[in-house]
């Protein structure tokens, strides 16, 4: 497949809409969308306004613009090679989706170990992020890299297949969730049975770096909707100086 194809695949697999104008966070998750027409401008979909259900929602990603930020900035803090890599074990082949896709540094990192047969997915609700991510794509020569534009937080909401994904990745994103349950239920629904949710947000600390104490996620809470939701932890871990990591396994 040449360049010009996978690159339209980048921008127009994701951000249609279905059938009879329904919010892309409603539908059917198992619809496959029809392309929009080839003379679309690269991004124009990203660009489009939030349909009238969808854009009186307020989301845990869009709410505080200070957040954000700190998201974005301190993700850095993070070696996402090592962490895709050597602590989660993705290979090539996989299939990926990063909930809350932010800067992209997972979402990139990921499809350059997935390779050209494998698959990755970038979900987020705002579209300007995920403009930017597929700009970051192309110029890194990476098209195995679809951009989603969903709410994480409605269950069913996101246009990827149940049951069909190695990994699921959530990193940065539940501290920002109103309902952390309905997020982690989201991404246990894309994977398949075996599959592995990698879950990173940040240590409580006292340097000024993160989000309020408020906002801080508790790992205790975190196993506690797991179990309800048959994901068995595998693994828990520092995954730098100020954040936390934990890998649940599918049942």
């Amino acid at each position: 497949m040449n360049n010009t194809m996978e690159e339209k695949n980048i921008t127009n697999e994701n951000l249609q809409t279905s059938p009879n104008n329904q919010d892309p966070n409603t539908a059917d998750p198992n619809f496959t969308n029809p392309a929009p027409p080839s003379d679309m401008p690269v991004n124009q979909t990203a660009n489009q306004d939030l349909p009238p259900e969808q854009a009186n929602q307020t989301s845990p990603l869009n709410d505080n613009k200070q957040d954000q930020t700190t998201v974005f900035g301190k993700s850095e803090l993070l070696n996402a090679n090592d962490i895709l890599s050597k602590i989660l074990n993705i290979k090539v082949g996989n299939r990926v989706a990063d909930l809350g896709t932010g800067g992209g540094m997972f979402t990139l990192q990921a499809a350059r170990l997935v390779g050209d047969q494998g698959e990755v997915y970038a979900v987020d609700i705002i579209k300007p992020i995920l403009a930017d991510v597929e700009s970051k794509a192309r110029m890194a020569n990476l098209y195995n890299i679809k951009t989603v534009w969903s709410n994480i937080e409605i269950v069913g909401a996101t246009k990827i297949p149940t049951d069909t994904l190695d990994f699921v990745l959530l990193i940065n994103v539940l501290f920002q969730a109103k309902e952390t349950d309905k997020m982690i239920t989201e991404g246990a629904r894309l994977l398949k049975t075996g599959g592995k949710m990698l879950i990173i947000d940040w240590s409580t600390t006292n340097t000024g770096l993160g989000p309020h104490n408020d906002r801080q996620v508790d790992s205790n809470n975190l196993l506690k909707q797991a179990e309800k939701i048959n994901l068995v932890l595998e693994q828990q871990f520092k995954a730098g100086q100020y954040h936390f990591g934990m890998i649940f396994i599918k049942q």
